[in-house]
C-alpha cells in the first residue's frame, strides 16, 4: 500500500481536530463569561458538527488494528498505544491540571491536589483528556475480544451496539461508572472501523469515494442528518444538547455515521484533488493538538480578555482556535529538534514510509 493513499485518513484527523478545537474554545470562552449568547450561529455550529467528530476518531483508530497486530504482534501494539496515547494522557493531564491550581485566578476550572487521582477512575473530570484514556482503553478491551477470545466481527458489533445502549441509560439515571462509560460509549464506533477497514482501505472504494459525484449525492443526506440532530437538541436543552446522543440512541449512531461518511467521502475527493494540505499537516500532528490545545487557548482568551480587554466572542474564539492549533504544532517541532519529543511521546521516530501505519495508532506524525 502506497503511503499517498492515506491522506485521507490526515484529512479526516485534520477536519475533526478543528471542530474539537472550536467545540473546546466555545465551551471555555462560554463559560468564562464571554457574551457568546448574543451570537446564536456560534452555538448552532457547536451542535450541528458535534454528532460526527469523535465516532470518527474511534472509526479511523479502528480501522488500522487488525493491520498493526497483523504487522507487529498484540504485544507490540500494546507497547505502542501506551507510549503513543497512554503516556500523553497522564502527562498532560496531569499538566493541565497543575496549571489550573497555579493559576487559579484566570482558570475556569479550579481543582485540588486529589483531582489528580482521577486521572485514574475519572477522566470526563479531566476536560478534553477523556479520549485519550478511552481510546486506549477501548482498543485494549476491542483487542481481547477479537484476538483472545476470537470473537466474530459480526457479533463484535453487535456486542457493540449494546454496549451503546447501556452507555445511554447510564447517562440517562446518572449511574457513575467512571471510565467504564466511554468504553461502553465508544466501542461500536471502533469495531465499525475494524469490520469496515479492509473496505475503506482498498482501491475500489477510493475509486468510488474520491469521485466528487457521490460527494454531492450524500451532502443533503448530511445536512438533513445534521439538521435534525441540531433542532431536536435545541428543542430539549435542558438535556445540556445531549438529548439525541442518550435519549434516541441508535437514531444518534445513525446521524453520527451519516456524517462519518460524508467526512470520508470528502476526505477522498480532497486527496484526489490535492487542495487544502494543510488539513493533513493538522492531521499528522492531532494527537499532540489534542493535549495541547485547551491550554493555548485558555491562554489567549486569558490575554485578550483579561489583559486586552477584548470581549468580542469571533476575535477570542477565532484567535483560540488559530493559536490553539498551530502552537502544539510549533512546539512539537522544537521538541523533535531538541531531542525532547518525550514531552508528547515515548514512541521512537520513525521514517515516512514506516510511519504512515502509525498514524492510525496514535503516532500521527511523520517527519
Amino acid at each position: 500500500m502506497k503511503p499517498a493513499r492515506l491522506n485521507w485518513i490526515d484529512y479526516a484527523r485534520g477536519i475533526a481536530i478543528i471542530l474539537v478545537a472550536y467545540r473546546h474554545v466555545y465551551e471555555g470562552a462560554k463559560s468564562s463569561g464571554v457574551n457568546v449568547e448574543e451570537y446564536i450561529g456560534l452555538e448552532y455550529a457547536n451542535i450541528f458538527f458535534y454528532s460526527f467528530r469523535m465516532p470518527l476518531f474511534f472509526i479511523v483508530s479502528g480501522i488500522f488494528i487488525s493491520l498493526s497486530i497483523q504487522k507487529r504482534g498484540i504485544q507490540n501494539y500494546i507497547g505502542t498505544r501506551a507510549k503513543t496515547i497512554l503516556y500523553p494522557y497522564f502527562l498532560w493531564g496531569a499538566l493541565q491540571l497543575i496549571m489550573q491550581m497555579v493559576f487559579a485566578k484566570y482558570a475556569n476550572g479550579q481543582p485540588d491536589p486529589a483531582a489528580l487521582l482521577h486521572l485514574f477512575y475519572l477522566p470526563r473530570e479531566l476536560a478534553q483528556f477523556w479520549y485519550l484514556y478511552a481510546l486506549f482503553n477501548v482498543s485494549m478491551v476491542y483487542l481481547f475480544t477479537k484476538f483472545i477470545v476470537k470473537i466474530p466481527p459480526v457479533i463484535n458489533l453487535l456486542i457493540g451496539a449494546i454496549m451503546f445502549y447501556i452507555s445511554a441509560i447510564i447517562y440517562q439515571q446518572n449511574i457513575p461508572t467512571g471510565f467504564i462509560f466511554d468504553v461502553l460509549h465508544y466501542y461500536l464506533f471502533f469495531a465499525i472501523g475494524d469490520v469496515a477497514g479492509k473496505f475503506l482501505l482498498s482501491e475500489s472504494f477510493r475509486k468510488v469515494a474520491s469521485s466528487g459525484k457521490y460527494l454531492l449525492l450524500m451532502l443533503p443526506f448530511f445536512l438533513a442528518a445534521q439538521t435534525y440532530f441540531l433542532l431536536t437538541n435545541l428543542n430539549h436543552a435542558v438535556a445540556k444538547y445531549m438529548y439525541v446522543e442518550f435519549y434516541q440512541p441508535f437514531v444518534f449512531v445513525f446521524i453520527s455515521l451519516v456524517g462519518c461518511s460524508f467526512m470520508i467521502f470528502l476526505t477522498h475527493w480532497l486527496e484526489k484533488k490535492a487542495i487544502l494540505k494543510w488539513l493533513i499537516v493538522l492531521g499528522r500532528y492531532s494527537l499532540y493538538i489534542y493535549v495541547a490545545h485547551v491550554m493555548v487557548s485558555a491562554a489567549v482568551r486569558t490575554l485578550l480578555k483579561g489583559f486586552l480587554h477584548i470581549s468580542n466572542p469571533f476575535i477570542i474564539i477565532g484567535a483560540g482556535v488559530l493559536f490553539g492549533i498551530m502552537v502544539p504544532v510549533i512546539m512539537y517541532k522544537l521538541a523533535d529538534r531538541f531531542n525532547m519529543r518525550w514531552i508528547f511521546t515515548l514512541e521512537r521516530k520513525r521514517n515516512v514510509k514506516n510511519n504512515r501505519n502509525a498514524i492510525g495508532e496514535g503516532a500521527t506524525v511523520t517527519e
